[in-house]
């Protein structure tokens, strides 16, 4: 898995359904959107300290039909409304069954946001609730950090080389370095 570097990254890229918002399957409406407790302020922080934000995301619902672009294109909006501003947003549309090369644990999504951001994918890091942001960030040659929640497996957490209990704490590692 990646680890952590001693230099400050760049840009920090979440992934977003666990780790920014609370995770639900079925959402179509922006006003339903549920912001993990501190991410405002753990973002806010980044922002401050000149660390670009982007978010790498699996949106499979789009390609399935269940959730059409409009929708989230305003879910999306709602985030950013709620967080701040985003400088870059890297969304898979595909199911996993597609074979794609963007869809997460591939590294497809960090090195199209890296890309987007004028940045190395190995200066940025990745934080992420489950086992294939972690594996998407080694493969892309980017530092990460595992913030778990109650769906991260047990497996996931022992295989993370950085483990954070909170999005502020998160933060916290990743202001901490090059200090």
């Amino acid at each position: 898995m990646g680890s952590i570097s001693l230099e400050r990254p760049a840009a920090v890229l979440f992934d977003r359904d666990g780790t920014l918002v609370v995770d639900d399957p079925c959402l179509r409406d922006a006003t339903r959107i549920q912001i993990i407790d501190g991410a405002r302020e753990a973002l806010a922080r980044l922002r401050f300290a000149g660390v670009l934000l982007g978010v790498v995301t699996n949106q499979p619902r789009i390609q399935s039909g269940e959730l059409q672009l409009c929708e989230l294109d305003a879910i999306n909006c709602e985030i950013e409304r709620r967080l701040g501003p985003i400088d870059e947003w890297a969304i898979c549309p595909h199911s996993s069954d597609l074979g794609c090369l963007c869809r997460k644990p591939l590294p497809g999504l960090i090195f199209a946001a890296a890309r987007r951001l004028r940045r190395p994918a190995s200066a940025c890091l990745v934080v992420g609730d489950i086992g294939s942001d972690m594996v998407a960030a080694a493969r892309a040659g980017a530092s990460s950090i595992l913030v778990p929640t109650p769906v991260t497996r047990r497996e996931e957490i022992d295989a993370a080389r950085t483990v954070a209990s909170s999005l502020d704490g998160a933060v916290d590692r990743i202001l901490a370095m090059g200090c």
